[in-house]
């Protein structure tokens, strides 16, 4: 069939061409059309609870990570010079178009009660440019006694001052949010050089925005080292240049049609697809240096052109075709996760990696037949002494050291083991980014000094209309549960309803000491100040509106907001966990002991068909969301989905290897060499203290894919030379050997060279994607050229010699 199919691609070389150039055309088109994803990646399942509570969340209360922080400490903020110009800065954010409004020192407001119109009226603290140092004194007075913004927008303690800026929920889902904050930085910039002062930036926002700016940059970086680097590798393996341009034409052809995948299937550029390109570049190449390998290994026995190609494509085709079909498989299996940002990497990367094989099947012979005959510098490097010298030695451990090669993979793989007990499952939601750059330490400046900028949300369900507003028993257990949540080190001061309840008290009593919750005498009096009987003819003031992104429209859902620390997703279900049952304790203390109570009878066996197990309801609903709590649910379906691919990829591997070969010793024999990797990978990340997380275990099946490759190679080519060697086992491991093994390390040397280009990342994941990817296949490189031989021999020892 294979020798049939190499005819006809001879045949019609010229429509074949023809065909390849045209739909490269086309889906270089849609290449140019692919555009940048801007929000964060969609690790959940739409079906998922978590998500649905966040949706519900957004609809109800707006997003909650569209604000940028701006923050520096100073002891001479109150100076009037640098005053006044945080005073311009805020001035100038707020003239960026889609900035939708700033909360900053310089627009605080203080609540006076005016008995005139029962209303507490809002005003501002400090003036316009203040030309009297004694005037600014005063205003800082009237600030400092606002107990609401201490610890909000200043740390008194550290001296440090915080800014918030709101950005326009459309805006950051488009690309206009790279104007908008660079508008803001460029401002920033100015203060910055104006004032001799160092600024902290983060907030979500501003790591979107930097995250996805270097993504879209690294993918063209990554993508031009790599094919430079692979035309490099080939033209010093070759010594041709037509043979060089021919494979990256190869791969050049693979990244246009795998772009215009993206874009046909309506996917964006994300952190995780963006190393799709690069990829395939790296994987294409080894499909060029086979078919080049055996076409000049054929041309130099035969000396006939056309004949080299037909036995080129004859006896490379099938293992080309099931060392893609095994590479895909590697990728196509996270399309089986659950997981919307995996599910995208792998339909991207299985459909393209696949398409390449038709790519080199077809370009490399058509193009080769017009091409001149190859000269004996093309094939020099088949004679190359140091890779025969290398070669001869591998022979010696295969036939001679047989023992020693089991004793050392078994030492190995002891302390492989150990380090495997010694690995840990965490993430955080920047933890890809270097410690020394700037946009992390700027996280770890708010984290220090505020507590952090990660948005966690809590909504207490009432179940009642007006069930927040008319019930102060809620709005005590409310402030009870956020006074709990600001004891806790890993937490920024809450915003509530309760927090403005005090303010407005203070506003009213116009005394600091009265910050504190109302009672049910203050809110007789307060009530007709806060509008709190929905008076629906009045119009809002500035109080009800801060009230009102506290509360549903029914006021029966109360919402905490809360900033936390990056504490990672080891920590965070703990955190979690136990503000969830404080949450509980406070709202639902009867109903918690109750089903105590009845979980204690069930115990015992004493829990019948008649006990009552509805006496006792919940008070209320508490829901823990927010971008918080979706990067941990993220962050556990990604590592899920990984490790349900890793065992697809080697269910799907195994039968393909059983199909091509219809021997379980065979099997066992190929599946062996590249466990030990992937065990070997891991247990050097447990030593070297690398975590389990979404970037690291992608490792396991992307290498899996790629290594077993060399075993396919390998034992195809063993089948193949075995009825040669009158079948007997040593001679066609010899020779299988010498036939592969210089293509096998050729191809195993591009591999990790393309694989080296991402520790160049700044991306932490990345950077592990790329070294630990390298580390496993050179360890596949030596197992299926050192153990899989021993192991073939150890398996057939009672065959014919």
């Amino acid at each position: 069939m294979w020798t049939n199919l190499a005819r006809f691609v001879l045949k019609n070389r010229l429509p074949v061409l023809i065909f390849l150039f045209l739909s490269t055309i086309v889906m270089g088109y849609f290449a140019s059309q692919v555009k940048m994803s801007y929000e964060f990646a969609r690790a959940i399942p739409t079906d998922n609870p978590k998500y649905k509570e966040y949706q519900e969340f957004r609809q109800k209360f707006g997003d909650d990570g569209n604000t940028m922080v701006i923050g520096f400490s100073s002891d001479k903020f109150f100076d009037l010079a640098l005053f006044n110009s945080y005073t311009d800065l805020g001035k100038e954010i707020k003239k960026v178009d889609g900035v939708n409004g700033i909360l900053s020192i310089p627009e605080t407001v203080s609540l006076v009660k005016d008995s005139a119109t029962e209303k507490l009226k809002p005003v501002t603290i400090f003036k316009n440019n203040y030309q009297s140092q004694a005037a600014l004194d005063s205003a800082r007075a009237v600030f400092e006694s606002q107990l609401f913004y201490k610890g909000l927008l200043y740390n008194p303690a550290s001296k440090v001052y915080l800014m918030a800026v709101s950005i326009n929920k459309e805006v950051l889902s488009s690309p206009k949010r790279n104007v908008v904050v660079a508008g803001i930085l460029n401002a920033t910039s100015k203060f910055e050089k104006q004032n001799n002062i160092q600024l902290a930036i983060s907030g979500l926002p501003m790591v979107r925005t930097i995250i996805s700016t270097r993504i879209a940059d690294e993918m063209k970086l990554f993508l031009l080292g790599s094919v430079l680097l692979s035309a490099l590798i080939l033209l010093i393996f070759f010594r041709s240049v037509s043979a060089t341009l021919l494979s990256i034409a190869v791969v050049i052809i693979g990244v246009l049609w795998s772009l215009g995948t993206m874009h046909l299937f309506e996917y964006k550029i994300t952190l995780l697809n963006a190393l799709i390109p690069p990829l395939i570049v790296v994987i294409g190449i080894p499909n060029c240096i086979y078919f080049l390998n055996k076409y000049h290994t054929e041309y130099r026995v035969s000396g006939n052109k056309e004949a080299s190609l037909i036995n080129m494509v004859s006896r490379m085709g099938v293992v080309t075709l099931f060392c893609n079909i095994t590479a895909a498989i590697g990728f196509a299996v996270f399309a089986l996760t659950k997981s919307a940002v995996l599910k995208e990497f792998g339909v991207v990367a299985g459909i393209n990696i696949m398409s390449l094989f038709f790519v080199s099947f077809m370009l490399l012979p058509a193009s080769l037949s017009y091409l001149p005959m190859p000269k004996p510098r093309h094939v020099k490097y088949l004679d190359n002494p140091w890779l025969n010298k290398t070669l001869i030695q591998i022979e010696k451990w295969v036939f001679d050291h047989r023992k020693t090669v089991y004793a050392l993979t078994v030492a190995i793989l002891i302390f492989a083991v150990v380090g495997i007990f010694k690995l840990k499952s965490v993430g955080y939601i920047v933890d890809d980014l270097p410690k020394n750059d700037k946009l992390y330490t700027d996280l770890k400046f708010f984290e220090k000094h505020f507590h952090g900028v990660m948005p966690l949300e809590i909504v207490v369900d009432t179940k009642k209309k007006y069930g927040v507003s008319r019930n102060l028993t809620n709005l005590l257990k409310i402030d009870s549960l956020a006074q709990y949540i600001a004891s806790k080190p890993e937490m920024a001061k809450p915003l509530s309803l309760d927090e403005g309840l005090k303010f407005a008290r203070q506003g009213y009593y116009g005394d600091s000491t009265m910050y504190a919750m109302p009672d049910n005498f203050d809110l007789a009096f307060l009530a007709p100040y806060l509008q709190m009987k929905g008076d629906s003819s009045a119009k809002a003031n500035s109080f009800s509106k801060l009230v009102s992104t506290f509360m549903d429209s029914s006021k029966q859902m109360a919402r905490i907001s809360v900033s936390m620390e990056d504490v990672g997703s080891a920590r965070l279900p703990l955190i979690l966990k136990d503000i969830q049952t404080k949450a509980e304790l406070i709202f639902n203390r009867d109903s918690m002991q109750y089903q105590l109570y009845l979980d204690s009878l069930k115990e015992k066996g004493l829990a019948t068909k008649n006990t009552d197990t509805t006496s006792f309801k919940q008070n209320a609903n508490i829901q823990l969301t927010g971008t918080s709590v979706t990067f941990l649910e993220g962050s556990r379906y990604i590592i899920n989905g990984l490790k349900d691919s890793i065992i697809w990829a080697f269910v799907l591997i195994a039968f393909c290897m059983l199909y091509l070969f219809r021997s379980v010793k065979i099997l066992l024999c190929s599946l062996i060499p590249n466990i030990i990797p992937l065990v070997i990978t891991a247990g050097v990340m447990g030593w070297v203290g690398i975590p389990l997380k979404p970037s690291t275990v992608l490792v396991f099946s992307v290498a899996l894919g790629i290594a077993i490759d060399v075993t396919i190679r390998f034992l195809v080519n063993y089948k193949q030379e075995l009825p040669h060697q009158n079948n007997s086992i040593p001679a066609t491991i010899q020779q299988t050997i010498r036939h592969t093994g210089i293509s096998i390390i050729y191809t195993s040397l591009v591999l990790i060279a393309g694989f080296i280009i991402f520790c160049f990342s700044n991306f932490g994941g990345t950077q592990a994607l790329g070294w630990l990817t390298s580390l496993t296949l050179v360890v596949a490189m030596i197992t299926n050229l050192v153990l899989l031989p021993v192991l073939l021999i150890s398996v057939s020892a009672g065959k014919t010699k």
